[in-house]
Protein backbone atom coordinates (compact mmCIF):
# COMPACT_ATOMS: atom_id res chain seq x y z
CA UNK A 1 0.00 0.00 0.00
CA UNK A 2 2.83 2.37 1.03
CA UNK A 3 4.58 1.67 -2.43
CA UNK A 4 1.49 2.50 -4.16
CA UNK A 5 1.28 5.63 -2.45
CA UNK A 6 4.24 6.68 -3.16
CA UNK A 7 3.79 5.81 -6.72
CA UNK A 8 0.70 7.60 -7.25
CA UNK A 9 2.49 11.06 -5.80
CA UNK A 10 5.20 10.57 -8.46
CA UNK A 11 2.58 9.96 -11.22
CA UNK A 12 1.31 13.29 -9.83
CA UNK A 13 4.32 14.93 -9.57
CA UNK A 14 5.09 14.55 -13.09
CA UNK A 15 1.81 15.69 -14.08
CA UNK A 16 2.64 19.13 -11.90
CA UNK A 17 5.69 18.91 -13.46
CA UNK A 18 4.04 19.63 -17.14
CA UNK A 19 2.05 22.32 -15.76
CA UNK A 20 4.45 24.42 -14.33
CA UNK A 21 6.42 23.99 -17.50
CA UNK A 22 2.66 25.01 -19.14
CA UNK A 23 3.07 27.98 -16.40
CA UNK A 24 6.12 29.33 -17.56
CA UNK A 25 5.29 29.04 -21.16
CA UNK A 26 2.12 30.84 -21.24
CA UNK A 27 2.96 33.43 -18.16
CA UNK A 28 5.49 34.01 -19.83
CA UNK A 29 8.54 33.34 -17.45
CA UNK A 30 12.10 33.95 -18.56
CA UNK A 31 15.61 32.61 -17.71
CA UNK A 32 16.13 34.57 -14.31
CA UNK A 33 12.45 35.00 -13.21
CA UNK A 34 11.06 33.85 -10.05
CA UNK A 35 8.50 31.29 -10.02
CA UNK A 36 5.76 31.51 -6.92
CA UNK A 37 6.24 29.89 -3.89
CA UNK A 38 5.16 26.59 -2.68
CA UNK A 39 2.48 27.64 -0.84
CA UNK A 40 1.08 29.74 -4.10
CA UNK A 41 1.93 26.83 -6.17
CA UNK A 42 -0.22 24.18 -3.91
CA UNK A 43 -3.01 26.61 -4.28
CA UNK A 44 -2.73 27.69 -7.88
CA UNK A 45 -2.63 23.80 -8.82
CA UNK A 46 -4.78 22.25 -6.43
CA UNK A 47 -2.36 19.42 -4.98
CA UNK A 48 -0.21 19.30 -1.56
CA UNK A 49 2.80 21.12 -0.81
CA UNK A 50 4.66 17.74 -1.17
CA UNK A 51 3.41 17.47 -4.38
CA UNK A 52 4.85 21.05 -5.27
CA UNK A 53 8.20 19.55 -3.58
CA UNK A 54 8.51 16.48 -5.68
CA UNK A 55 7.48 18.32 -8.95
CA UNK A 56 9.75 21.21 -8.77
CA UNK A 57 12.21 18.81 -7.33
CA UNK A 58 12.46 16.59 -10.79
CA UNK A 59 12.37 20.08 -12.34
CA UNK A 60 15.61 21.05 -10.64
CA UNK A 61 17.34 17.52 -11.94
CA UNK A 62 15.88 18.44 -15.82
CA UNK A 63 17.84 21.91 -15.36
CA UNK A 64 14.87 23.77 -15.64
CA UNK A 65 14.44 25.74 -12.71
CA UNK A 66 17.32 26.23 -9.75
CA UNK A 67 16.50 26.83 -5.95
CA UNK A 68 18.50 29.36 -4.26
CA UNK A 69 18.12 28.83 -0.77
CA UNK A 70 16.49 31.71 0.92
CA UNK A 71 15.45 33.03 -2.04
CA UNK A 72 13.18 31.17 -4.02
CA UNK A 73 13.11 29.21 -7.11
CA UNK A 74 14.05 30.35 -10.28
CA UNK A 75 13.51 29.53 -14.40
CA UNK A 76 17.37 28.39 -15.54
CA UNK A 77 16.35 26.77 -18.93
CA UNK A 78 13.13 26.77 -20.52
CA UNK A 79 13.77 23.21 -22.32
CA UNK A 80 13.95 20.08 -19.82
CA UNK A 81 16.77 18.26 -20.27
CA UNK A 82 15.23 15.13 -21.94
CA UNK A 83 15.11 17.65 -24.66
CA UNK A 84 18.39 18.36 -25.27
CA UNK A 85 20.13 15.81 -27.59
CA UNK A 86 23.52 16.43 -26.46
CA UNK A 87 22.92 15.82 -22.97
CA UNK A 88 24.37 18.96 -22.32
CA UNK A 89 21.86 20.17 -19.45
CA UNK A 90 23.13 17.51 -17.30
CA UNK A 91 26.79 19.04 -17.68
CA UNK A 92 26.51 22.92 -17.47
CA UNK A 93 23.97 24.02 -15.28
CA UNK A 94 25.32 28.01 -15.97
CA UNK A 95 23.02 28.58 -19.08
CA UNK A 96 24.62 31.26 -20.54
CA UNK A 97 27.85 29.29 -20.50
CA UNK A 98 25.97 26.56 -22.21
CA UNK A 99 24.90 29.08 -24.94
CA UNK A 100 28.20 30.92 -25.44
CA UNK A 101 29.87 27.42 -25.90
CA UNK A 102 27.52 26.58 -28.28
CA UNK A 103 27.91 29.62 -30.26
CA UNK A 104 31.63 29.15 -30.40
CA UNK A 105 31.23 25.63 -32.01
CA UNK A 106 28.44 27.17 -34.38
CA UNK A 107 30.71 30.26 -35.57
CA UNK A 108 33.78 27.34 -36.17
CA UNK A 109 30.97 25.09 -38.12
CA UNK A 110 28.26 26.99 -39.65
CA UNK A 111 29.72 29.68 -41.94
CA UNK A 112 31.73 26.49 -44.06
CA UNK A 113 28.31 24.60 -43.59
CA UNK A 114 26.59 27.88 -45.59
CA UNK A 115 29.95 27.53 -47.73
CA UNK A 116 28.97 24.55 -48.69
CA UNK A 117 25.42 24.54 -48.99
CA UNK A 118 26.60 27.18 -52.11
CA UNK A 119 28.48 25.10 -53.82
CA UNK A 120 26.12 21.83 -53.70
CA UNK A 121 22.68 22.74 -53.22
CA UNK A 122 20.33 22.07 -56.36
CA UNK A 123 17.79 24.12 -57.30
CA UNK A 124 15.29 21.92 -55.81
CA UNK A 125 17.21 22.56 -52.68
CA UNK A 126 17.39 26.61 -53.10
CA UNK A 127 13.72 26.59 -53.61
CA UNK A 128 12.83 24.68 -49.85
CA UNK A 129 15.47 26.66 -48.70
CA UNK A 130 13.82 30.22 -49.70
CA UNK A 131 10.37 28.44 -48.22
CA UNK A 132 11.55 28.12 -45.33
CA UNK A 133 13.40 31.52 -44.90
CA UNK A 134 9.89 32.86 -45.45
CA UNK A 135 8.14 30.75 -43.42
CA UNK A 136 10.49 31.65 -40.69
CA UNK A 137 10.12 35.03 -41.35
CA UNK A 138 6.46 35.36 -41.68
CA UNK A 139 6.38 33.68 -38.16
CA UNK A 140 8.66 36.25 -35.96
CA UNK A 141 6.60 38.86 -37.67
CA UNK A 142 3.17 37.61 -36.54
CA UNK A 143 5.28 37.20 -33.16
CA UNK A 144 4.52 33.24 -32.98
CA UNK A 145 6.87 30.37 -31.95
CA UNK A 146 9.46 30.37 -34.84
CA UNK A 147 11.60 28.01 -33.45
CA UNK A 148 10.82 24.84 -34.72
CA UNK A 149 11.00 26.84 -38.12
CA UNK A 150 14.10 28.15 -37.36
CA UNK A 151 15.72 24.86 -36.77
CA UNK A 152 14.58 23.26 -40.03
CA UNK A 153 16.05 26.94 -41.62
CA UNK A 154 19.67 25.63 -40.68
CA UNK A 155 18.82 22.10 -40.62
CA UNK A 156 17.98 22.04 -44.59
CA UNK A 157 21.40 24.60 -44.97
CA UNK A 158 23.41 21.56 -43.61
CA UNK A 159 21.80 19.11 -45.69
CA UNK A 160 22.40 21.31 -48.84
CA UNK A 161 25.92 20.93 -48.18
CA UNK A 162 25.62 17.15 -49.17
CA UNK A 163 28.01 15.80 -47.00
CA UNK A 164 27.06 13.59 -44.44
CA UNK A 165 29.63 14.38 -41.40
CA UNK A 166 28.15 17.95 -41.52
CA UNK A 167 24.71 16.71 -41.78
CA UNK A 168 26.13 14.66 -38.36
CA UNK A 169 26.39 17.70 -36.35
CA UNK A 170 22.80 18.84 -37.15
CA UNK A 171 22.23 18.44 -33.05
CA UNK A 172 24.56 20.77 -32.52
CA UNK A 173 23.30 23.30 -34.18
CA UNK A 174 19.67 22.70 -32.92
CA UNK A 175 20.93 23.14 -29.54
CA UNK A 176 22.62 26.11 -30.39
CA UNK A 177 19.45 27.76 -31.27
CA UNK A 178 17.04 25.87 -28.62
CA UNK A 179 19.28 27.83 -25.79
CA UNK A 180 19.60 30.88 -28.01
CA UNK A 181 15.63 31.44 -27.98
CA UNK A 182 14.94 30.30 -24.57
CA UNK A 183 17.68 32.97 -23.38
CA UNK A 184 16.59 35.95 -25.43
CA UNK A 185 12.71 35.47 -26.69
CA UNK A 186 13.21 36.58 -30.12
CA UNK A 187 14.63 40.02 -29.05
CA UNK A 188 16.84 40.44 -32.50
CA UNK A 189 13.91 39.85 -35.07
CA UNK A 190 14.83 42.88 -37.48
CA UNK A 191 18.40 41.17 -37.43
CA UNK A 192 17.65 37.90 -37.87
CA UNK A 193 15.36 38.45 -41.04
CA UNK A 194 17.66 40.42 -42.72
CA UNK A 195 20.94 37.97 -42.07
CA UNK A 196 18.25 34.96 -42.95
CA UNK A 197 17.79 36.31 -46.24
CA UNK A 198 21.11 37.07 -47.00
CA UNK A 199 22.24 33.74 -46.29
CA UNK A 200 19.54 32.53 -48.62
CA UNK A 201 20.24 34.71 -51.46
CA UNK A 202 24.06 33.67 -51.35
CA UNK A 203 23.20 29.79 -51.31
CA UNK A 204 20.44 30.86 -54.39
CA UNK A 205 23.39 32.52 -56.61
CA UNK A 206 25.98 29.72 -55.17
CA UNK A 207 28.03 32.75 -54.10
CA UNK A 208 30.04 30.79 -51.42
CA UNK A 209 31.87 33.81 -49.76
CA UNK A 210 28.74 35.24 -49.57
CA UNK A 211 27.04 32.49 -47.66
CA UNK A 212 30.25 32.05 -45.35
CA UNK A 213 29.78 36.09 -44.64
CA UNK A 214 26.06 36.62 -43.93
CA UNK A 215 26.13 33.16 -41.43
CA UNK A 216 29.62 35.24 -39.73
CA UNK A 217 27.11 38.31 -39.16
CA UNK A 218 24.29 36.39 -38.38
CA UNK A 219 26.06 34.49 -35.91
CA UNK A 220 27.36 37.39 -34.66
CA UNK A 221 24.77 39.54 -33.96
CA UNK A 222 22.86 36.56 -31.95
CA UNK A 223 26.22 36.41 -29.72
CA UNK A 224 26.26 40.10 -28.75
CA UNK A 225 22.95 39.91 -27.75
CA UNK A 226 23.32 37.03 -25.79
CA UNK A 227 26.54 39.01 -24.24
CA UNK A 228 24.27 41.15 -22.98
CA UNK A 229 21.69 39.75 -21.52
CA UNK A 230 23.66 37.45 -19.73
CA UNK A 231 25.29 40.85 -18.16
CA UNK A 232 21.90 42.18 -17.12
CA UNK A 233 20.89 38.92 -15.54
CA UNK A 234 24.45 38.84 -13.60
CA UNK A 235 23.29 42.18 -12.33
CA UNK A 236 20.17 41.26 -11.33
CA UNK A 237 21.40 38.46 -9.01
CA UNK A 238 23.91 40.41 -7.44
CA UNK A 239 21.20 42.74 -6.65
CA UNK A 240 18.37 39.62 -5.29
CA UNK A 241 21.66 38.70 -3.22
CA UNK A 242 22.81 41.95 -1.47
CA UNK A 243 18.89 42.15 -0.79
CA UNK A 244 19.06 39.10 1.11
CA UNK A 245 22.08 40.23 3.25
Amino acid sequence: METKKKDDRKLLGSQIEDRILEYIKEKPLEVGDRLPNEFELAEMFEVGRSTIREAVKGLVTKGVLQVRRGAGTYVSSLTPAEDDPLRLNAKLHDRFKLALDLFDVRLILEPEIAAKAAVYATDEDIATLKRLCKETEELYLADKDHMPKDIEFHTWIARCSKNQVMESLIPIINSGINTFVNLTRRSLRTETITTHRAITEAIANHDSTGARCAMVMHLTYNRQELLKRRTAYEAQVETEEKKEQ
